[in-house]
């Protein structure tokens, strides 16, 4: 099946039962659904990230003299938590599930999605910390969230390999 008719058959059912691969699909297939996982995955994480980030600024939160650390808690923490539950709405009405397996099934869905996600972005944040910008930027410049772009660029590609495999699997639902 093509894409675009998985595209078609999605928009014609209202679910995405289809846009799983199944065991020996094509690559496109595969390719199609991943991204799905990975946007739907990346929209959790950011807005936890940029709600995090006025926060921990809003508050005037450091550890060791600096606010990369609590932003990193806090960005990690509540992109997790905003994932879960965009993971729990998604999955339970797609797979008929009870709320005890829908929030374990989510958990097993976005942890490491989430956190390659995060990996790429956390990195970039400290490039910009450390090499980049002294002294460090805040939360209430452009030029700091279009940075932040670039590093949710960067969660993007480091976490849509995971997705891809988590959706191959068959643990998360390909979009």
């Amino acid at each position: 099946m093509d894409s675009l008719s998985s595209v078609c058959r999605i928009g014609a059912e209202g679910n995405c039962k289809d846009a799983r691969p199944r065991r020996g699909a094509g690559l496109e297939q595969a390719s199609y659904a991943s991204t799905g996982a990975t946007t739907h995955c990346e929209a959790g994480c950011t807005l936890g990230d940029v709600i995090a980030e006025w926060v921990v600024f809003g508050l005037g939160v450091t550890l060791a003299g600096r606010a990369l650390w609590p932003e990193y808690i806090g960005d990690f923490a509540l992109a997790y938590l905003l994932g879960i539950v965009f993971q729990f709405f998604a999955i339970v009405p797609m797979r008929h599930l009870t709320v005890g397996a829908g929030i374990r099934e989510a958990v097993k869905a976005d942890t490491l999605s989430l956190t390659a996600f995060e990996v790429g972005l956390f990195a970039w944040m400290a490039l910009m910390a450390f090499v980049i910008f002294q002294p460090a930027m805040h939360p209430d410049s452009v030029v700091y969230w279009f940075m932040m772009q670039i590093g949710m660029i960067i969660g993007f590609a480091t976490s849509y390999p995971m997705n891809w495999v988590l959706v191959r699997r068959g643990v998360k639902e390909g979009m």
